[in-house]
């Protein structure tokens, strides 16, 4: 699966005084190899146009009266125009290789080539049964632009290259091309991919920008010290260079996802060094030095420092390795959060102490009036020989002298509910159990889709004419379509393909094609209102038209996961007949639900065109002189033209050479039939007395799955999530008591959010465990990964009640939110316990020890949580291009985190005490 199968860039060649034949010459040989040979480009596709090529126009009553075939025709073009080698001559000490040409490159040279010679050795040519002369390649396609005829250039990437570079390689190339244009060409971009990636990363960068100051806007108000907050402020921008050149040793690109998991990472890489800071500037108000408090503040948190950042990188290690949707759009972005969360640790062990020695000032006495304690000189009562309980007392003395107003009344009012939770744990299950019941009345009510809304500044219309409508016909219709979008003002440009598309199906039907249309970026209304505007007026004024309204990247995932439109309700039946009957039925049924548009009933819109057969009786054939095979050399003459084996080589270019009966023998089925023809061994007949002329109507395709006969109903959903409309949906198909002989599947973008959802809730399952074992292994016991779990799995609750408050629907995004939360959460955890493991372990009660630790790691539980806060909230509000895709992680992680302030100073602590017992002091790692 990969986007580079979609073309990145897209250009338009219009004029109205040179010929199509000129561009589309112009596009093949001149822009296309030019654009084929930058760095990055995988292939460039040239669409619209007229192809130049020569015919050879034979008149019939001159075939009969030379006897000549149309066979006899081709086969002296295949043996006049040639270059052969018949072998190398030696000569004067040379080698030289020998040639044969017989090769024709004008049409007065074509005109001369002998046929034939007759029985009184005249020699027969092509001018005097044919005349010979320039034209075009049958066309049954319309390409145009801005409603004009146009010749389209489609470029794509390598599956390896960067979409905005290579998007710069091409403008910067056509720039150099259009210096070189004739008089009266213009070439104008219809579709720029990189114009959507570049306004994204724009948006995503200042996102990472404005997370840096709001993280440190918190450190500043927190420790009320500039030196301090810029020792850990520092950290972000160092973190995210270092990311970088890690991520392209590794040979990340950086796109979307890359910088969306910098953004996403902005609030995380500050916790480490917070927490080293904050524990630095405890030590120092202990009355430690400014090197000791530095020594004694990385001795105490550099073990549960580590933990507490493994463990966020752990949750993502399942979602490397995960495939489809989800795999491509968050590999990326778990890839560059475990790097920057790595690469924040070893900065907060190593870079941020050694600034800490310049950038945080020595000890002052703030109640007391004391003096600044000298650098590097240990206070009066902090000798080596002094205990650790004492200097536990200290630590805790320092804690308390900075609580004071408004963050000591938060401390109190959390030691008195904590103590209230250990003292009555039916309350605390009560609210347990009431916490998830609310999460899953917020999950039922807040919908789920398989991606994000997005306005990607464009859409394509998908169009399907009844079965068997003419090229003119289509064009005529599809004409007026593009009057109408250019009359809707949110309107920039349109392309338009017939008998052409976008995507893979590059080549469809003559009733059927795509129009990509081109929303100016200032405009009133957003991409889902311009599009239910525009199909409203298009049914009204041209019923008969099947419409398909999609964003591009959504066409993309479509079809790239073959399940191109939401709502697709497959029906398995080998009873052909049952399916006619019922795929109709069932969608007249979900057409009428309040939402669904777009429908199709994979009957009508999965028919062919009708058909004509000449059904050629062998016997009657060869009575008169004829074969099957002269018959449908004729046939095709008549028609489309039949090509000779060999193209003409003129101006170093190859133009196809074709054998093409006057237009008045194809201008009806009569006139076909009366085309008189003559057989090799010099027979004459008509077409219509060697084969019977058989019309047939218009076909269902039949479609297999799996080697069983389905039909597939499809539609779109408007103003309603995909959860809520496949419910609908469901519910409605389930009342119509379908026949048991039909097997009902539900496909689509349907059955790829269940599919990510299922492998999401995989990697949900395997970071808890692999959360477990990293716990057990820090702690030595089962009551603390359990406690720190409870909390986490708890905290996302507040996943679902953010997404409920904000109106998001519940997605992959969300989903990989809502998974980031539980690593986070898990993050905090590890330093309330290492805390109350270090207080148990100095013969503290269990309970004392709880609270005690509960008062010293609120301030650092706070800070990290509302660091983190504020480095999503630029992503949460979504502001540029883009954003939209990484909102709802950002709304997910912000809703579990403020939440996980309660229970990880709550529930973990109670938990823990609970299952602990009193013996889990003697058990606990000093």
């Amino acid at each position: 699966m990969t986007f580079a199968s979609f073309p990145i860039v897209g250009y338009s060649l219009t004029s109205a005084t040179v010929p199509q034949t000129r561009l589309w010459e112009m596009a093949t040989y001149e822009m296309k190899p030019r654009l084929n040979r930058l760095e990055g480009v995988a292939t460039v596709i040239v669409q619209g146009g007229q192809e130049p090529e020569f015919q050879i126009t034979p008149d019939p009553a001159k075939l009969l009266a030379a006897s000549v075939t149309v066979t006899d025709i081709l086969d002296a073009v295949r043996r006049t125009n040639l270059v052969d080698s018949p072998g190398l001559l030696e000569r004067n000490h040379q080698l030289f290789l020998g040639l044969v040409n017989g090769q024709v490159q004008t049409p007065e040279q074509i005109a001369d080539t002998v046929i034939k010679n007759t029985p009184a050795g005249i020699p027969v040519r092509i001018r005097d049964v044919s005349s010979v002369t320039p034209d075009v390649k049958p066309v049954y396609t319309v390409v145009t632009a801005n409603g004009k005829p146009a010749v389209l250039l489609n470029i794509n990437r390598q599956p390896d290259g960067n979409t905005v570079q290579v998007a710069d390689e091409v403008h910067t190339e056509i720039e150099r091309l259009r210096k070189t244009l004739p008089p009266g060409v213009d070439i104008q971009p219809f579709y720029d991919q990189s114009i959507i990636v570049s306004e994204s990363i724009k948006s995503v960068r200042d996102a990472i920008v404005l997370g840096l100051i709001l993280a440190s806007i918190i450190l500043v108000v927190f420790l009320r010290d500039w030196g301090t907050s810029l020792v850990a402020g520092l950290v972000i921008p160092v973190t995210v260079m270092v990311t970088f050149i890690a991520l392209k040793v590794m040979g990340q690109t950086f796109d979307l996802m890359t910088l969306g998991g910098l953004a996403a990472a902005v609030g995380l890489v500050i916790d480490d060094a917070i927490v080293v800071v904050e524990n630095i500037v405890l030590h120092r108000d202990a009355g430690q030095g400014r090197l000791e408090a530095i020594e004694s503040a990385l001795r105490e948190i550099t073990v549960p420092l580590i933990g507490s950042t493994i463990t966020p990188v752990v949750v993502f290690i399942p979602l490397i390795a995960i495939t489809g949707v989800t795999g491509v759009f968050f590999r990326a972005l778990a890839v560059t959060m475990s790097v920057s969360l790595l690469a924040s640790l070893a900065l907060a062990v190593t870079w941020t102490p050694n600034l800490s020695q310049y950038f945080i000032r020595g000890r002052h006495d703030r109640k007391n009036g004391g003096g600044t304690q000298p650098e590097g000189a240990a206070a009066p009562d902090s000798s080596e020989n002094q205990s650790e309980e004492n200097n536990v007392q200290r630590l805790l003395a320092a804690e308390e002298a900075h609580l004071s107003g408004f963050f000591l009344r938060v401390v109190n009012f959390h030691e008195r509910w904590l103590r209230r939770a250990l003292e009555r744990p039916r309350v605390l299950v009560l609210f347990s159990l009431v916490l998830i019941a609310v999460s899953y009345v917020c999950y039922h009510f807040s919908g789920s889709d398989l991606l994000p809304a997005m306005d990607e500044g464009g859409f394509v219309l998908d169009y399907i004419m009844p079965a068997g409508s003419s090229l003119a016909e289509t064009n005529r219709v599809v004409g007026h379509v593009e009057q109408i979008l250019r009359e809707t003002p949110e309107v920039e440009s349109t392309s338009r393909r017939t008998g052409l598309q976008l995507g893979l199906a590059a080549v469809t039907e003559a009733n059927t094609g795509d129009v990509l249309v081109k929303l100016k970026s200032k405009r009133d209304r957003d991409v889902e209102e311009v599009m239910a505007d525009v199909r409203a007026k298009i049914k009204q004024q041209e019923p008969a038209l099947d419409l398909d309204f999609i964003q591009v990247l959504q066409d993309m995932i479509g079809d790239l996961t073959s399940a191109p439109e939401p709502i697709q309700i497959k029906l398995f039946s080998e009873d052909p007949k049952l399916l006619e009957e019922w795929a109709p039925r069932v969608a007249e049924a979900i057409q009428k639900i309040s939402g669904v548009v777009d429908t199709l009933n994979g009957i009508e819109n999965t028919i062919s065109g009708p058909a004509v057969t000449f059904q050629v009786d062998p016997s009657v054939a060869a009575r008169a002189g004829f074969t099957a095979e002269e018959i449908a050399v004729d046939a095709s003459a008549i028609l489309e033209g039949e090509p000779a084996p060999t193209p003409i080589i003129t101006n170093g270019r190859a133009y196809t050479l074709r054998v093409r009966f006057p237009s008045a023998n194809r201008a009806s089925l009569e006139a076909m039939r009366d085309t008189l023809l003559i057989s090799s061994t010099g027979h004459t007949a008509t077409l219509g007395a060697l084969a019977t002329v058989v019309e047939t109507p218009g076909q269902t395709e039949i479609r297999r799955e799996n080697l069983q006969r389905q039909v597939a109903v499809t539609a779109r959903l408007e103003g309603t999530n995909l959860g809520s409309g496949m419910a609908a949906v469901q519910k409605t198909v389930a009342g119509l008591h379908i026949p048991a002989s039909i097997r009902v599947e539900y496909g689509g973008t349907y059955q790829e959010q269940q599919r990510s959802f299922h492998d999401l809730v995989i990697v949900l399952i395997l970071a808890i465990l692999l959360l477990f074992i990293v716990l057990l292994f820090e702690f030595g016991t089962f009551a603390a990964p359990v406690a720190i779990l409870s909390s986490a799995l708890l905290s996302t609750s507040g996943v679902f009640i953010a997404l409920l408050i904000t109106g998001t629907t519940f997605n992959i995004s969300s989903f990989m939110g809502m998974i980031m939360v539980i690593g986070i959460v898990a993050k905090n955890g590890i330093l309330l316990l290492d805390a109350d493991q270090r207080l148990r372990a100095l013969g503290i009660n269990d309970e004392d020890a709880i609270l005690q630790a509960g008062r010293r790691r609120l301030r650092p539980i706070v800070m990290t949580a509302l660091a983190t806060v504020a480095g999503m909230l630029p992503l949460a509000f979504a502001i540029g291009a883009g954003s939209q895709m990484l909102q709802p992680l950002a709304i997910a992680v912000i809703g579990g985190v403020l939440i996980s302030m309660v229970l990880s100073l709550l529930i973990t602590p109670a938990v823990h005490f609970f299952l602990s017992g009193k013996n889990a002091g003697k058990e606990a790692v000093v």
